[in-house]
Order: C-alpha cells, then structure tokens, then sequence
C-alpha cells in the first residue's frame, strides 16, 4: 500500500510538471525535478510510516543532494532558451501535433517509474518499523553518501566553470580537476551516494530489495542515458575527445595512462 500511494503522488507530481512543460514547449523542464522525484519519495514513504532517527538521517541526506542537484540544473534550464537537443529531435520524430502527449508517457510517465525503481532504498528505509535507530548500515551509509555527493557536486561545479571558458573560445576537452582521473566524476559521484543509500537500508527486512536501486542507476548512468549517450556524441563533436579517451578511465577515477 505504501508503494502505491508514493506512486499516486509522484503521478500527480509528474502530471503537473508535463502539463507546465506543454505551456512552455519544453520537455526538458523533467530534468532538473528528476532530483526532486525522490524527495518526493521519501518524504511519502517516511509520512506513511513512523518518523526515527534512522528515517531522519535518510532524509537530511536525501534533501540535501536533491535540493542541490535540483538547483544545479534548474539554472542550467534557465539560461538556455531552447529545449534540450534529445528531446528537439524526438519532438521532430513525433510531429509537434503529437508530440504533447507523447511526451507525458515517454518523458514524465517513464522517469517516475526509474524513479520509484531507483528509490528502493528510500522506500524500504522509510517504511521500516520503530524504533529504527541509526545503525553502523547507517553510518556507513552516511559515508559513502557523503563521498558520493561531495564528488559529484565538485565535478558538477569545474563542469560549469569549463563551459563558461568554453564559451570564450578556451579548452576544447575537459581534462583538470576531477576530470583528469575520470570522463564522468560526476556520474560516478551520483552512483556512489546511491550506492550509500543503499547500504543505509541494507539492514531492514527487504534490504537486499534496496540494492536494486543503486544497482539500476549504476546501469543506467553507465550504459544508457550517460556514459554511453555522452560519450558518442562528444566523440563525435568535440575535437581531442577521443584522445582524452584513451588516457583517461571512463568512469571510476584512477590515474591517467602516462602519470
């Protein structure tokens, strides 16, 4: 029962944010609230259940990225007038007449199913019966978060720098900072402070039912709609990027080939 509340409200969520999204002819408006649907989540879960220190740990963890990330890319929405390119050519593909209600399914619809899939650990930690304190899972959980969310919040910020210089005819290739040791630090950010929530569910009864979470993030981000999306297109677009593949790990940070 719990499940299919969150899932009625996050329904609802998504509802509206299409609706705002076919005012504005701008698909893209789902990607800076992607963060948000799992705040959304775990508040639900937590408010259906009972409120303890472990549940409350959770969601100052959850909040903080979320709102962070939400922030990071509701400005980068805001300072491009045009919609997203992938969702411009599926408007194309689709016909601008079709493409309205097309896009509640395929864009608003579909990202709160990932999300309710992703979130397994804010589902399982915050319908966990009391007393729930916070537990050596939690901690450790807690660090890894940490860690995960601290890199990729770093990552996010030289990304942004680098495009401001780009704009002014600097680098071609981002290759300082965190992005020496990796192509996506901040990919790999992300999946490791799901990876940390995960853990902070571990320890209830449906705790292995949470590692699925980061798990498909994890899949996602490295197969589907990052690594690999981003990597073809810049290879493709972007002169020394391939070169910059060769010496530089693709997701996990390590040393460059030649150091």
């Amino acid at each position: 029962m719990t499940l299919l509340i969150t899932a009625a409200v996050l329904l609802a969520v998504q509802t509206v944010l299409w609706a705002v999204s076919v005012r504005l002819k701008d698909a893209s408006l789902a990607d800076p609230f992607w963060s948000i649907s799992f705040l959304v989540i775990s508040v639900s879960s937590v408010l259906q259940s009972s409120v303890s220190p472990a549940k409350i740990l959770m969601l100052v963890a959850v909040s903080f990225w979320a709102v962070r990330l939400f922030t990071h890319l509701m400005r980068r929405f805001l300072a491009h007038p045009q919609e997203d390119p992938r969702y411009r050519a599926f408007r194309a593909r689709f016909g601008p007449e079709r493409y309205w209600w097309v896009s509640f399914f395929q864009v608003f619809v579909l990202q709160g199913a990932l999300a309710l899939l992703v979130a397994a650990p804010l589902v399982v930690a915050g319908g966990a019966a009391a007393p729930d304190p916070i537990s050596l899972w939690d901690l450790a959980g807690t660090a890894v978060f940490v860690l995960g969310a601290l890199t990729e919040a770093v990552a996010d910020g030289q990304l942004a720098k680098y495009r401001a210089d780009v704009s002014t005819g600097k680098p071609t290739v981002l290759d300082t900072g965190l992005w020496r040791f990796s192509r996506h630090p901040n990919y790999f950010g992300n999946a490791l402070l799901w990876w940390g929530l995960g853990l902070m569910a571990v320890d209830e009864p449906w705790g292995p039912f949470a590692l699925l979470g980061p798990a498909l993030m994890s899949y996602l981000l490295v197969r589907v709609s990052g690594v690999a999306m981003l990597e073809a297109q810049l290879s493709r677009t972007r002169p020394g990027y391939k070169a910059y593949m060769e010496r530089t790990s693709s997701f996990v940070p390590w040393f460059t080939k030649g150091d």
